[in-house]
């Protein structure tokens, strides 16, 4: 059944998430019971989905190889993207391993790997809508977002762009996965939804004849893994993985396969804002 919440209410609840303490293990806690316990979901392709009835994706493919690099455990559990960054925030997992994209909102309360993957945002339209081919055609239109998702952080970029031609933000729909956005634009319910490029490409591939990509409605962006700001330590275990990822090849190798091309990125963890903002030409 397909869940849509009220826009100011979901942004009390992440603010209320978000503001209460962390407590996840840090790196010498993990070792010493000898389990990592991380967060994923199962909804979000081409970064976690479910194939047949098994865990398929970029971060699947990654959580192997962590797998092997790291000396402790790792336990997965799968939970619904609106509850997971929460989930992490209160402890009860040491990080997420997701699709998770870096806003200044969350960097309140998480550190960032180094990034893997491009996150700016692109429109996504029916393939037979012949009326959405400028920002300015976006004026009004009803758009849909996946709920405590970073689109909505960023939603006033576009509603920037908007203004700038005259136009402005139209409604905006909040789901609890993206599948769900995406059957309702396919049927109409929404005029389009907004989505990383990586996403929006891994749709537009699979269903040509349904959908079709549009332009960007933001500027830069990056994917990187979210840990609580009391894990210092396990940040500085994970920047270690992310650098053998890269410096064994083995990194470009899972974005060519996942994402049909590598990318020029940041290789520091992003811990701040200031420095979010410079990296990404803000």
């Amino acid at each position: 059944m397909k869940k849509v919440f009220g826009k100011y209410c979901l942004a009390a609840m992440i603010s209320l998430a978000f503001s209460l303490h962390a407590v996840a293990a840090d790196l010498p806690e993990i070792e010493k019971s000898g389990t990592m316990k991380v967060a994923t979901e199962d909804d979000y392709a081409p970064f976690n989905f479910m194939n047949n009835g098994q865990t398929d994706g970029f971060n699947k493919d990654m959580l192997e190889e962590l797998r092997k690099y790291a000396k402790f455990n790792i336990n997965q559990s799968i939970l619904p993207w609106t509850g997971l960054l929460a989930a992490v925030s209160t402890g009860q997992y040491d990080m997420a391993l997701t699709g998770a994209v870096i806003t200044d909102e969350r960097l309140n309360v998480f550190n960032f790997t180094p990034p893997w993957a491009s996150a700016q945002h692109y429109f996504v339209k029916r393939a037979d809508d012949k009326t959405l081919n400028t920002i300015a055609d976006l004026s009004g239109k009803k758009v849909g977002v996946q709920a405590g998702s970073a689109l909505l952080a960023r939603l006033p970029e576009l509603k920037a762009m908007l203004e700038k031609v005259g136009g402005k933000l139209g409604p905006v729909v909040e789901y609890q996965s993206y599948p769900e956005a995406y059957a309702d634009l396919a049927n109409k319910r929404v005029d389009y939804v907004i989505n990383v490029v990586i996403s929006v490409n891994d749709l537009v591939k699979s269903k040509p004849k349904v959908f079709a990509k549009g332009l960007a409605v933001s500027g830069p962006g990056y994917m990187a893994w979210p840990i609580p700001k009391n894990s210092p330590e396990l940040l500085k275990f994970m920047t270690g993985f992310m650098n053998h990822m890269t410096e064994t090849g083995k990194l470009a190798e899972l974005q060519k396969k996942w994402f049909g091309e590598t990318y020029e990125l940041p290789k520091e963890p992003i811990t701040s804002a200031d420095q979010f903002h410079k990296l990404a030409g803000f």
